[in-house]
């Protein structure tokens, strides 16, 4: 049991256990070392990448057949529990495994998975999802990116931003409007390989508030030809439902992320109230910090509990929309919750970005705005009433 000690759930059996292990001494000994440096620079190296998939810790739940583990999402869940509360949650393995890997798996056709799962499972190709636009957030179905039909091709054209491992992607799914008036229906996803298109583009590596050594870009594409059977599915206009149906998966992926890190600073913040003293006795001595520490934890255990049960209904198939909603929206805003308390009883040195939970703070923040803001959660389980 860890911090909040909590039973482990009926899904992590011994593999689990085993991955887990492995994972804890992978990063240890291959990321941690260069680890803050990525952080300087604003983006993980594709070396690290690349070890992490020679390592078998990218995309676990992609079948055997086209290279991976032939998991399922408790071992995708194992690998973003350790990253988080080992922190190292600038690496941007869970939107590559748990989210640009599904779409070709479950959407493409079995060309396409032979021709991308393997790349993604060795980390020879790193994986982003362009959704986000200037004018387009939350609402997908305001999207003005096109893709255009060309002969054998489709031509791309639009920008796109706040896209997560945007600096080093190399293989990037495209949400582009291939009937600009039929909304919704009008939505396709593509694949754009970026070394062999031309009219491609990178913008800056965004300056963001948290999570720096994550990678998260513009992108522009002018003119951007790609084959036709970059298309996911066998039609056009299929990328909403698309989508939609991925969605859940995405969103439990943020409330895993988001007790990963709640438990972290929960841990870090004991360690420092017991070492530090004021008054002559330890600060967690004082009854105000044992009544925060106590609120902290309970709630940290009702969330563990609901998001293992979200695990074990998503692995059964039996994990809905609201649900997810319900879990992503609820965690998050806890997360924040907790980072400020925490922060609070570390005093004037929480606000020094030597210690752990400043940056455990303002890593929290975004969580509550991507994959869906909060209040879009909010809207969606509501209409469940």
């Amino acid at each position: 049991m860890g911090v909040l000690e909590v039973p482990a759930p009926s899904y992590q059996d011994e593999e689990i256990n085993l991955l887990d292990e492995a994972f804890a001494r992978f990063l240890e000994q291959e990321i941690a070392p260069d680890y803050e440096d990525f952080v300087t620079a604003g983006s993980v190296s594709r070396e690290a990448w690349k070890k992490t998939g020679d390592g078998g810790f990218l995309c676990p739940a992609i079948p055997e057949a086209y290279g991976g583990a032939g998991g399922t999402f408790a071992h995708e869940a194992a690998i973003i529990h350790r990253l988080g509360v080992d922190g190292f949650d600038h690496f941007g393995i869970a939107l590559h495994s748990a989210i640009v890997a599904p779409y070709i798996l479950h959407y493409g056709s079995e060309d396409q998975k032979k021709r991308w799962l393997p790349g993604l499972v060795s980390g020879d190709l790193v994986g982003a999802i362009a959704m986000t636009e200037p004018g387009a957030g939350s609402d997908l179905q305001g999207v003005k990116t096109t893709a255009r039909k060309d002969g054998n091709h489709y031509v791309i054209n639009g920008s796109k931003t706040f896209i997560t491992n945007g600096q080093l992607a190399n293989l990037i799914i495209v949400v582009a409007k291939t009937d600009p008036a039929q909304g919704a229906k009008g939505i396709s996803l593509f694949v754009v390989e970026t070394e062999h298109v031309e009219g491609f583009k990178r913008g800056r590596n965004l300056d963001k508030l948290g999570l720096k050594g994550n990678d998260t870009s513009e992108l522009f594409f002018e003119d951007v030809r790609v084959p036709a059977d970059a298309l996911i599915g066998a039609e056009e206009g299929r990328g909403f439902y698309q989508l939609m149906e991925q969605l859940p998966q995405e969103r439990l992926l943020v409330a895993c992320q988001a007790m990963a890190a709640i438990e972290r600073a929960l841990k870090v913040t004991l360690d420092y109230v017991k070492e530090r003293k004021a008054f002559g006795k330890s600060i967690l001595d004082f009854q105000n910090t044992q009544f925060k520490l106590a609120e902290v934890k309970t709630e940290a255990t009702i969330g563990r509990v609901f998001v293992n049960d979200c695990i074990q209904r998503h692995i059964e198939g039996k994990l809905d929309s609201v649900t997810a909603s319900m879990a992503k929206y609820w965690t998050t805003d806890l997360q924040c919750k907790v980072m400020d308390e925490c922060l609070q009883l570390h005093g004037g040195y929480g606000y020094m970005n030597e210690y752990p939970i400043a940056r455990l703070y303002a890593d929290a923040r975004v969580q509550r705005i991507y994959a869906g803001t909060n209040e879009i959660m909010k809207v969606l389980i509501a209409r469940s009433l």
